[in-house]
């Protein structure tokens, strides 16, 4: 591949990139709108903005920190610049489409449903978007993906363990817990397993980005 078929697909692989982690950070904001529950992380990062000020999003932002830090320390996972960036820009995003105010709260049962069904889709699907094109997957999904690895367990397996003990930290701090939480965490990973390698085929077989020199480049 010549300089300008790199630059164009790294150019490519970023665009994905950015868009996965707009769509996936709108999903979020639509679940916390339906007011069914949230996923586990952000019952936590509510719980923490209640019991202690700041936004949703700058809570994102210092539990990405700790946990990055935590992937170093117990799985040697370092930090590429796709992962920094998915820590800074995911929120960013949530507290910019909470500002715009995009999505009313629901208040009925079927926006509820609508919102919250919507939202856990647009996440499978950002997230897949975002480590398809291997630029380095989020702080969670790094240690997701690195005991996936090391322990041998299904992704399945894995994020259920991690989001029930964030789940518990999240509601001790006042987080919001309800039946989109536990829905959350029964479907969430299957789909995953699913959006994954969805975009991952999508990114390799027209534009050729996936191989060992976009993986370790």
């Amino acid at each position: 591949m010549g300089s300008r078929g790199k630059e164009r697909a790294l150019l490519i692989r970023y665009t994905m990139f950015m868009l996965g982690l707009a769509i996936m950070s709108f999903g979020i904001v639509l679940m916390i709108q339906a007011d069914m529950g949230v996923a586990s992380w952000d019952v936590l990062h509510i719980g923490l903005a209640k019991t202690f000020g700041l936004t949703i999003g700058i809570w994102s932002q210092i539990v990405g920190a700790v946990v990055i830090l935590l992937s170093y320390l117990i799985a040697n996972v370092k930090p590429g610049v796709g992962t920094i960036l998915n820590m800074v820009l995911i929120g960013w995003f949530l507290d910019l489409f909470i500002w715009l105010d995009i999505v009313p709260l629901a208040d009925n049962l079927l926006t509820k449903v609508c919102w919250f069904t919507a939202g856990i889709l647009l996440f499978a699907i950002g997230l897949g978007m975002y480590i398809s094109p291997r630029l380095g997957a989020g702080p969670r999904d790094s240690l997701m993906l690195a005991l996936n690895e090391r322990m041998g367990w299904s992704i399945q397996r894995v994020r259920f363990t991690i989001e029930v003990m964030v789940l518990v930290a999240g509601w001790l701090l006042g987080g919001p817990v309800s039946i989109g939480t536990l829905l959350l965490a029964v479907f969430t990973g299957p789909l995953i397993q699913r959006t994954i390698p969805f975009w991952e085929h999508v990114m390799r077989r027209p534009y050729r980005l996936i191989g060992e020199e976009q993986v370790n480049g």
